[in-house]
């Protein structure tokens, strides 16, 4: 066992090294096929220990940026998300006495990202295998097969590189032509790149405020944030004016750009109003809202400068711990930093684009740019360009940053759509829909990204599959964890 659980240790780290900062995508075979060999051949009931030290060595090292909330939000969500890799060990190790067992193994794979990506609470999607290959070939079959797909033929190619060392002789061979199939099979779409049709264009200003300070706490001057955006806003209409930048049809402010309600503060309500009035187009406002007593509401605002407030999208999934506490009685009173969030976020469930100056608009708030789910239901109702609005000021200090920068860029491959980024410091950005960053501002910094972006109302198949691959393969595994079950216990009983 020990040998076992050195390797799985040791491939849980390597895996963490294909994401940002290292952005080693390479290694994802290996580290997967290091997972395969550690559970291979164990019993069920013992394969969990390898299992779940690959999970430690894997989500403790790729999300070690969650130290800047707290060391203890680091240690619980990574030790939460750790336990979902060592219950796939048991699955492996029963599916692997199948025949075709490597197809059984990627398909569990699958699955446990599909479950853990959605549960509990909104789960966590950080961490899937597809959100590391956005600078290989194998992103040009995002438009096609998803991030579910990509991340089933990595896991496959990792599981085929196990059986690789497992057997001998002709198996050895059947498995090398296989796994060399399967990267062809990945690689492919690279050479007939998913093309979107072009419907139309317009232009779009991002607005990157600054926090001040230390730039990691959004709130140690939330008014000078909502200035900045301002400022930054007014200048671009200086340099429209004096005919320095291209008149934007709409600007984009970030998440947290307004920390406090606009309907029911004044000043905010004057800023924005200054702003939109100076720039003379519609400005989508990141801005919390009050929901009552004991809820908020973390929206995007279409503020158009003659009527006012317009279209809102209200961010999907809230942050459990962070933006809204579960089972918020039993942790009644002053619970450490838990007792800041007086008010619980509520989820928003809004699947119609919003209507910006014209063009239909899929809005994202922080982490929902990681879930598929509101992305894909604005798409598919018609959204013809992505906007992400996010505060990334806790993290500004990690590599956080970066790795949701890089989902972003895969969600620009996976529904061939232009994604515009607005972030109160870092990262913003224009992304094109074959993920090329074509404007990015420097973090920590005041900027403005003006950019002519296309429209285009194409479905690709990926946003077609939906959610649908992920739950097949939850019910498959399933399936294959019964039949698995009962002839592991007829071989255990002689009969």
């Amino acid at each position: 066992m020990l040998p076992r659980t050195l390797l799985a240790l040791v491939s849980g780290v390597l895996l963490a090294l294909a994401f940002e900062p290292v952005a080693l995508p390479v290694v994802v075979p290996l580290a997967l096929a290091g997972y395969v060999l550690g559970v291979h051949g164990l019993r069920p009931r013992a394969a969990w220990v390898p299992g779940l030290v690959f999970g430690v060595g894997f989500y403790f090292t790729h999300i070690v940026w969650m130290r800047a909330v707290g060391t203890d939000a680091w240690l619980a969500l990574s030790g939460v998300e750790a336990l979902f890799y060592g219950a796939l060990g048991p699955v492996v190790a029963l599916l692997a006495r199948r025949r075709a067992w490597p197809l059984w193994v990627a398909t569990a794979w699958v699955a446990m990202e599909a479950i853990r990506s959605t549960w509990p609470f909104s789960g966590m999607p950080w961490g899937r295998l597809a959100f590391a290959v956005v600078d290989t070939p194998v992103a040009d079959a995002l438009p096609y097969v998803g991030s579910t797909g990509v991340s089933f033929l990595l896991a496959l190619a990792g599981a085929l590189l196990a059986r690789l060392v497992l057997v001998r002789g002709r198996a050895r061979l059947g498995a090398a032509a296989a796994l060399v199939g399967v990267l062809a099979l990945a690689a492919a779409p690279a050479l007939a790149p998913y093309t979107p049709t072009t419907r139309g264009h317009v232009t779009v200003a991002a607005v990157q405020g600054n926090v001040p300070g230390n730039g990691d706490n959004i709130l140690y001057d939330y008014r000078q944030v909502t200035e900045n955006h301002v400022q930054a806003t007014v200048e671009l209409a200086r340099d429209v004016a004096a005919g320095r930048t291209p008149r934007p049809d709409f600007v984009v402010w970030p998440e947290n750009s307004t920390a406090v309600d606009p309907f029911l503060d004044e000043t905010t309500n004057r800023q924005i109003r200054t702003a939109s009035a100076a720039v003379g187009v519609p400005i989508l406002v990141g801005a919390i809202v009050d929901a009552g007593p004991t809820h908020i509401l973390n929206q995007g605002i279409v503020w158009d400068p003659t009527t006012g407030a317009g279209d809102r999208y209200t961010k999907w999934h809230p942050v459990p711990y962070g933006e809204y506490i579960p089972f918020r009685s039993l942790f009644a009173g002053n619970f450490g930093r838990l007792a800041l969030i007086s008010r619980d976020m509520l989820a928003g469930t809004r699947t119609e684009p919003l209507r910006v100056d014209g063009a239909r608009v899929g809005d994202a708030i922080c982490f929902d740019v990681a879930y598929d789910d509101g992305l894909y239901a604005q798409v598919s109702r018609g959204a013809q360009l992505l906007t992400v609005q996010t505060s990334n000021a806790t993290f500004i200090h990690t590599t956080q940053i970066e790795q949701q920068f890089a989902i972003s860029r895969l969600r620009a491959l996976e529904t061939g759509r232009y994604v515009v980024v607005a972030a109160t410091n870092g990262i913003s950005g224009v992304i094109a829909p074959d993920g090329r960053v074509l404007r990015q501002a420097a973090i920590r910094t005041r900027a403005v990204l003006v950019d002519r972006v296309g429209l285009s109302a194409d479905i690709t198949p990926a946003v077609r599959i939906g959610a649908w691959s992920g739950r097949l393969c939850v019910l498959v595994t399933g399936l294959g964890v019964v039949l698995g079950a009962v002839d592991y216990r007829r071989r255990r009983t002689g009969r």
